[in-house]
């Protein structure tokens, strides 16, 4: 299958992974890039990433049979709507945001009837540096994409959504858009905002720079996540606000076991705390094959 024109919103890490992935396994014939930033435009053409550098999304969208929505998930609204009017009945459009509620939303307010060229889409890839400049065709390989269909996709569309992740390695799966913002509010959203709280506690203190200097391999993995785009993870915070207060609970919930265990002196309380997260942990595994649908 190769595509005529993909239009590419967003020339970021993400977005400019998936066009040079597209290009690598042959899919796409030529690709138009818009991005609120100039430099960024003409970056994306300089590193080969996109052919044409577009000065608004109508541009970019003109007479696309692929458009992929690569911004953050607050610029959707507007995203959505400028490319209404000149958007193709036969395209397929798809995002990769880390909520889809919202983006749903966004989408049967603005699209129209465009609606049903929209297949929502959430690959489970990134780096904690964002900017084309880390784009690479490898981001998604091996790496899981949730497809979260609405009730008016129809299934050639649908299909056709599987076959591009899974042409640029991905491990597809489907889920309802409710069910994926809960999930990723447990297994992505909140495990961020402990890292930027765990930073912000340590860096707090009257010591903290002096701890910070003495942090070793376990404090650099799990602190990593802590450099993301702040703006980026702003919006996701915001947009799943519900799902993520509600896992905040579920890890007070766990804190206070371990809070009491130590209060208490239970040392054994204590282990078994610490086992059964091992336990869980070491039966894990990243884009475990048995997930897969």
């Amino acid at each position: 299958m190769k595509f005529e024109r993909l239009a590419l919103i967003g020339c970021g890490l993400m977005g400019g992974s998936f066009a040079l992935a597209l290009r690598q396994a042959g899919w796409v014939q030529h690709i138009a890039g818009f991005s609120a930033s100039e430099a960024t435009r003409q970056r994306a053409v300089q590193l080969h990433v996109i052919d044409q550098a577009c000065l608004s999304v109508q541009e970019a969208v003109q007479g696309a049979d692929l458009v992929l929505l690569a911004v953050p998930v607050g610029a959707m609204h507007t995203s959505f709507a400028a490319m209404r009017e000149v958007l193709s009945p036969q395209a397929l459009v798809m995002d990769v945001g880390s909520t889809k509620c919202d983006v749903i939303a966004a989408a049967q307010a603005e699209l129209g009837e465009r609606l049903n060229c929209f297949v929502p889409a959430h690959p489970i890839a990134g780096k904690e540096r964002a900017g084309i400049e880390h784009a690479e065709a490898g981001l998604y390989q091996d790496r899981r994409t949730i497809l979260t269909p609405l009730p008016k996709t129809g299934i050639h569309r649908l299909q056709t959504a599987h076959e591009v992740w899974s042409a640029i390695g991905s491990h597809v799966s489907t889920m309802t858009p409710e069910a994926h913002d809960a999930t990723f509010a447990a297994v992505s959203h909140l495990p961020h905002l402990l890292a930027f709280a765990t930073v912000n506690a340590v860096a707090s203190q009257s010591q903290g720079a002096a701890y910070l200097d003495m942090a070793g391999p376990g404090f650099r993995d799990f602190s990593r996540i802590a450099a993301s785009d702040s703006a980026v993870w702003r919006d996701i915070l915001s947009a799943n606000q519900s799902e993520v207060l509600t896992q905040i609970s579920h890890f007070r919930t766990a804190l206070n076991q371990f809070e009491n265990a130590l209060t208490s002196g239970d040392t054994q309380a204590l282990q078994a705390l610490i086992q059964q997260a091992s336990d869980v942990r070491g039966a894990w595994t990243l884009n475990g094959q048995n997930n897969c649908s």
